[in-house]
């Protein structure tokens, strides 16, 4: 070997269909449509990340869903119960759209191979997390966990399953492997050793979801909210 020469292939229209390539990958490509295709549910509405400022429709199904899904292997696991979820708002890649929801749809909602976590937090730890919530101005998807702030963004309340934050409770967090390294800036989790990998890709939780329920009909509710005045 004394050379090795190569050009660049654009990839277009232009190219011609490789016919023998196309019959092997034909059954594989129906059978992989089949599956995307086939109806797991129904969504009552059309439901957007963009349709609430502190918490929307759509992340507080994502948040419960995967409070359902997880809670019961990690308590299996461990004995404990998830305390609450923390996903990211520019987690969700779609709308969910009127109609029949089927694997597709959470692809499309969840295309990233992100999996589940549950970070053990002390409530001093807790502190940090609550304040990049209260100052993000962001709808990240929460479950479990219920906050408010005023016309500031200071805290005016913070609660995890109707009850204070403790400093020295130990809080069971469930978040994704993006966020607890360190994505979107939610550089809280760390540094922490106490993880627990469920090795459980959130999409599967979507689509295990998907799967136990009939109709989907999320709302925003009082989960995360800004006081605008004393007497509201």
């Amino acid at each position: 070997m004394t050379k090795i020469e190569g050009k660049q292939i654009s990839i277009s229209d232009s190219l011609s269909t490789n016919n023998e390539i196309e019959a092997f990958i034909k059954p594989y490509r129906s059978h992989i449509q089949k599956d995307l295709d086939s109806v797991l549910a129904y969504s009552a509405g059309t439901y957007t990340k963009s349709d609430g400022d502190f918490n929307t429709a759509i992340g507080n199904f994502m948040a419960d869903a995967v409070f359902d899904e997880a809670n019961p292997i990690f308590k299996k696991r461990t004995g404990k119960n998830i305390d609450m979820v923390l996903l990211n708002h520019g987690g969700i890649r779609s709308i969910m759209s009127k109609g029949n929801v089927t694997t597709r749809t959470a692809f499309e909602l969840m295309p990233f191979e992100n999996t589940l976590l549950v970070v053990e937090m002390k409530g001093t730890q807790m502190d940090s997390l609550i304040a990049y919530l209260s100052k993000s101005k962001k709808a990240h998807p929460i479950s479990k966990l219920k906050l408010i702030i005023d016309t500031n963004f200071n805290v005016v309340e913070a609660t995890i399953n109707g009850k204070n934050i403790e400093d020295n409770n130990t809080y069971y967090v469930a978040t994704n492997d993006y966020l607890f390294n360190g994505g979107d800036n939610m550089t809280f989790f760390k540094p922490n050793n106490s993880v627990h990998d469920l090795n459980y890709k959130i999409r599967n939780a979507l689509i295990d979801h998907f799967k136990k329920v009939d109709t989907i009909s999320p709302v925003r509710d009082d989960r995360f909210i800004q006081k605008t005045t004393k007497n509201n």
